[in-house]
Order: C-alpha cells, then structure tokens, then sequence
C-alpha cells in the first residue's frame, strides 16, 4: 500500500506538469515526427562494456562486485571485429528505418568521444574509436535514421542523488549533488547533438530510479528545453513508464504494445505522441551469453504487424558481443526479416491504426489508399472445400465496388462480396495462406 502511494503521487505530480505545458515543436520537429512513423522497424542496441563478461547490460548491479572491479573489463574492452558498415547493411537488409543506440548505459560507461569524462570508449580502452561517431556515419550512408540512448541514472558518479538501484556498487554516497550532476549530463548531450550532426532523436531512461522518492525534481522539462534549444528538430522520448510531460516528442512502451500492460512496465496512458515499442529479440537487452532463447522470425513478424497495428513501431533489441560481432542468431533472425519485409513492407511501413479492433485471426493497417488484413491466425477462420472466409465490417471510406479491390498483396485476385449493410465477405484459398501472414488488400 505505501509503495502505491508513493508511485501514485509521483504519476500526480507528473500529471500536473503535463496541465501546465509551455512546450510548442518547432516545425522541423513535426516534420520529424510525421517521417519517425513512416519506418515501422527500429534496431535497438544495448552495447557496453558489460559485453566483456556477457552477462548482460545489468551485470554490475546483479553481480555484487563493485565498480573498482567491474570497470576493470573496460582495459579489455577491444571490439575489433566491429565493423559498422556491416552492421548497418544488415539492418537496412531487415527493412529497419532507423537505429537506436545506447550512448552511455546505467554503469556510467560513454561509448562516445566525450571531454565530460575520461570513462570512455576514447580514453578508458585499448579500443580507442568512437563507436557512436562510426555508427553515425554508417547510418547516413546506409539512409538510416540515427537516434541515441543515454541512461539519466548512474551507479558510479558520487555526484548522482542514489535512486533505488545501484547501491552496492562502491559509492560512498557522500558528494550526491544534483545540479552538478544535471550540468554533466548537459554537458554530455550537448557534444552528442554537436559531434553527430545527423542524430535525429535522444532516448532516455532511468526516471524510474526515483519512483520511491516522487519529491525528488529530475528537471526534465528545463533539459529537454535545453535540448530543443539546441536543435529543436531532435525528438525526445523518456522510458519513465508513465504519461509523457512537457517536452517529450514521442511515447515509448516498454515490452508491451500500447494499451497493454503484461510485463508491468506499460500501464501508462497513451497519448496522441508518436508511439514505439521496445523489445528484446531474446530475453536480455545486453550480450549474455547463455540467453540463446530468441524469438522466431514469425514471432518478430507477428510482434511488428500487431505494433503497426496499434499506430506503433517496434524497436526490437540486439546485444552485440564482446568481439564487436551481432550475435549469428540476431544476424539469421535480421535475415528471415528481411525475407518477409521485401515481399510485404507496404503493409506496415507508412500505415496506421484502422478502426478495426484486433480480432481472433489477425490485425488490421491501413494507409492512404488500402485497408491490410494481417491474417496471422487463419485456423481461427470458418474453413471447408479447401477454403476460409473472412468477415469483417469495412471502416467509413472503404468502398472496394471496382473489379480487384481485394487482393492479396502480391496481387492475385479474391473472390468477395460486399453486403448492403458494409460487411465485407473475403473467400481466401486455403491452399494460398502463408505460414506467417497472409496480407490482404482491400483498395479503398
């Protein structure tokens, strides 16, 4: 009961922000806004020194060592096989439109060229090469859009106000102070937004840190400000797991769709913000090495349709290894993506929500000109003479009366019949489903 009083007067408190919102995007940031949910599929990259004992990104506060000891893997921290080219053609290849990558993650470490710190991929490794910078350019060369994760929480500067996480790592706790850390933190983004011209969006985390101390002040609203001041067109998002406030660009949702909450870090409102949803392709975010358990290419073309579907995209995550290398599951479950995404990416990318809840076979999109049934669960479908039929009521607008309004996305016709009181009646060939999704389009 204490801890729901406490989270409740946090999300009151936040709530109160968002009534006395000053915060008017800019032009060019409406533009990015519109041109952040025509790419459907996102790669996130959960990439650090934790990679050297791949045990995930997390291993400094489940182990129990301390930071003096964990911050040893940074002298063997030498990714030589990376190659950021090659990264990014894999990406490009999955039909992703954009990456995310975490700049600086929870135990402190900057993966970036950075004078606010020495604890750095330039500074602290035999490495010696910005990763952040090589990634960057690839992605422009690629034609992929490039955003940046960056951890608000830290588990090793003194200067940090301890939350509830990091408190077995080392730290005296006796130099916490806020406004010099809020100053590093400025610091640090401002070179991100200066060094890497092409950022186009800044992803951060770890609000939730404070959630048993909702008197604690992060100032978000005056470091987005900031932010904006600097380039007003860069979208900002926060994983805070509660309803966005004064400043944010977009709404993330993490391992949840919008409007679901069945890993209990999404139960917040969703807003009329651009959505996404991040998630792991396996079970960690990190590199661990005994995490093996990935998702099938069906699993991620289902998870993806189902987000498109709720006017989301999916930043699905990889953890690369050690090595610089992604993981050969990772690279074979970017492969089958791709397979699908070729032969089908017009129904996702681009598209919205229709008005069509989801039902028992599938999900809906729909862009412009077409209506795309996703029949992801056929056998749900009444089936006999070696065909099924789908019934749906047509959203206001759609009105397929021309000869081959409905077809499946490759093109071949379907027989159908259009009711006076607007059902559509489909009669699918079973002999023409796909084992994964069987789009059909319905010309409006």
């Amino acid at each position: 009961m204490k801890r729901l009083l406490i989270l409740l007067a946090a999300v009151l408190a936040m709530s109160a922000a968002v009534s006395a919102q000053t915060y008017v995007p800019s032009e060019g940031n409406l533009r990015a806004r519109a041109e952040f949910q025509q790419h459907r599929l996102g790669i996130f990259l959960h990439w650090g020194i934790y990679a050297t004992y791949a045990q995930g990104e997390w291993y400094l506060q489940t182990s129990g060592i301390d930071n003096a000891s964990y911050s040893i893997a940074a002298q063997y921290f030498n990714p030589v096989k990376f190659d950021a080219a090659q990264w990014l053609a894999a990406f490009k290849d999955a039909g992703a439109g954009y990456i995310t990558f975490t700049s600086r993650h929870h135990d402190g470490f900057s993966m970036f060229r950075t004078d606010a710190s020495d604890y750095d991929i330039i500074d602290a490794t035999p490495f010696g090469r910005d990763i952040v910078g090589e990634l960057a350019k690839a992605c422009e060369a690629a034609g992929l859009d490039f955003h940046l994760y960056y951890s608000t929480l830290d588990w090793i500067r003194e200067d940090y106000p301890q939350g509830r996480t990091g408190l077995n790592t080392g730290r005296k706790g006796d130099r916490q102070d806020y406004d010099h850390y809020f100053n590093f933190m400025k610091a640090q983004v401002r070179e991100l937004l200066t060094q890497y011209p092409n950022l186009s969006a800044l992803w951060f985390d770890g609000i939730w840190d404070h959630d048993n101390d909702p008197g604690f002040d992060w100032r978000m609203p005056e470091f987005y400000a900031y932010i904006h001041g600097i380039k007003p067109e860069c979208l900002i998002g926060n994983n805070h797991h509660i309803t966005p406030f004064d400043g944010e660009d977009f709404q993330m949702f993490e391992r949840d769709l919008p409007g679901e909450n069945k890993a209990g870090l999404s139960g917040q409102n969703i807003s009329s913000l651009p959505l996404e949803t991040c998630e792991t392709m396996n079970g960690a975010w990190g590199y661990r090495i005994t995490d093996t358990n990935y998702k099938s290419v069906k699993e991620l073309v289902h998870l993806l349709v189902r987000t498109a579907a709720k006017n989301a995209n999916l930043l699905i995550n990889i953890g690369p290894m050690a090595n610089g290398e992604l993981p050969p599951l990772a690279l074979d479950r970017l492969r089958g993506l791709g397979v699908w995404m070729r032969a089908h990416s017009r129904s996702v990318d681009g598209t919205t929500s229709t008005p069509i809840p989801a039902q028992p076979w599938g999900v809906t999109t729909q862009n412009a000109t077409t209506l795309f049934l996703h029949v992801l669960a056929p056998e749900t479908l009444p089936q006999g003479d070696g065909r099924c039929k789908l019934i749906i009521p047509l959203p206001e607008g759609t009105n397929p009366s021309r000869k081959g309004a409905v077809s499946l996305l490759s093109g071949t016709p379907l027989t159908y019949d259009l009711s006076k009181d607007g059902f559509l009646t489909i009669t699918l060939p079973s002999a023409q489903l796909e084992d994964i999704d069987t789009v059909i389009a319905v010309t409006k």
